[in-house]
């Protein structure tokens, strides 16, 4: 049971969770996640999370780069740093009743798997949330192209999510996330499963290219131009990941088909087949 400084976004990569959580108007919420749910905590909210059955693994985003999991609030740390007394005014109940509390923080430990929530859920005279915590990402219809599909999450479809954004991104062997960039945020990418290749514009001639695996964290600074390929065998999978409350991206091939032809042919010398293909541009092209 712990808070924090920065608000939490996660995604549940296997397994299942119970989270739990209240906010500042003393509204509860309890929810299970699976693989591909999403939670989003905003900053200060206190919650837990408890892996359930066969446990579980989660990528855990914050909204603030300066993040560390060594300023993160906990109640066993509070407790352990606070004078019985004080707890026992506070509380209402005798010193003697903190003698088991723990010495120092306790941060993943082990305790029994809880019944189900119906067994658990305690009724606040405020009721529950208004908004929910939680996302069922793949469970969302996803956007189908040609060489893949995509997911997209910000506060449009999961409004307590205000702000982090994010894209849940397939791309099948051979094919390419297309030339684009992101306008209104940096954006972080974190590697599902696959290989891919990925190369950031930087502008005056500078670019970096970059090869990634599943477990690997990508990083393209806001509004530098990028395309991430897939090299292996097995479809790619990945996360993109934005500082927002929206999800903006501008596609290359989009902002050449809405230019006026001339234009676009003389600034690139562009032959008679690219802005043939230009008239046949939808988005997104993967």
């Amino acid at each position: 049971m712990h808070w924090h400084q920065q608000s939490e976004w996660a995604y549940m990569i296997w397994g299942t969770a119970r989270i739990t959580s209240v906010d500042q108007n003393g509204r509860n919420f309890i929810a299970d996640v699976g693989p591909g749910d999403l939670w989003f905590f905003p900053k200060g909210l206190p919650h837990s999370i408890q892996g359930l059955e066969d446990g579980c693994e989660f990528l855990l985003v914050f909204d603030d780069g300066s993040f560390s999991d060594l300023n993160t609030l906990s109640i066993s740390d509070w407790f352990a740093h606070t004078p019985p007394e004080v707890l026992s005014v506070n509380f209402g109940v005798p010193e003697s009743a903190f003698q088991s509390m723990p010495k120092e923080q306790v941060y993943i430990f082990q305790d029994t798997v809880p019944g189900s929530i119906e067994s658990q859920e305690v009724q606040s005279p405020y009721g529950t949330v208004p908004l929910t915590f939680k996302h069922r990402l793949l469970a969302q219809e996803p956007l189908i192209t040609p060489g893949g599909s995509v997911r997209i999450v910000d506060s449009t479809n999961f409004p307590i999510s205000t702000t982090v954004a994010a894209a849940l991104v397939e791309i099948r062997p051979g094919a390419m996330r297309e030339l684009h960039w992101h306008p209104n945020a940096d954006e972080w990418q974190y590697y599902l499963t696959g290989q891919g290749r990925m190369t950031v514009f930087g502008g005056n001639g500078i670019a970096r290219t970059f090869d990634y695996r599943a477990g690997d964290v990508g990083y393209v600074p806001v509004a530098m131009g990028h395309y991430i390929q897939n090299t292996g065998t097995d479809t790619l999978w990945f996360l993109e990941i934005f500082r927002s409350d929206r999800f903006e991206d501008v596609s290359l091939n989009q902002w050449m088909a809405l230019t006026p032809r001339d234009l676009v042919r003389d600034n690139l010398n562009a032959p008679p087949e690219l802005l043939d293909a230009l008239r046949k541009v939808k988005w997104p092209v993967v």
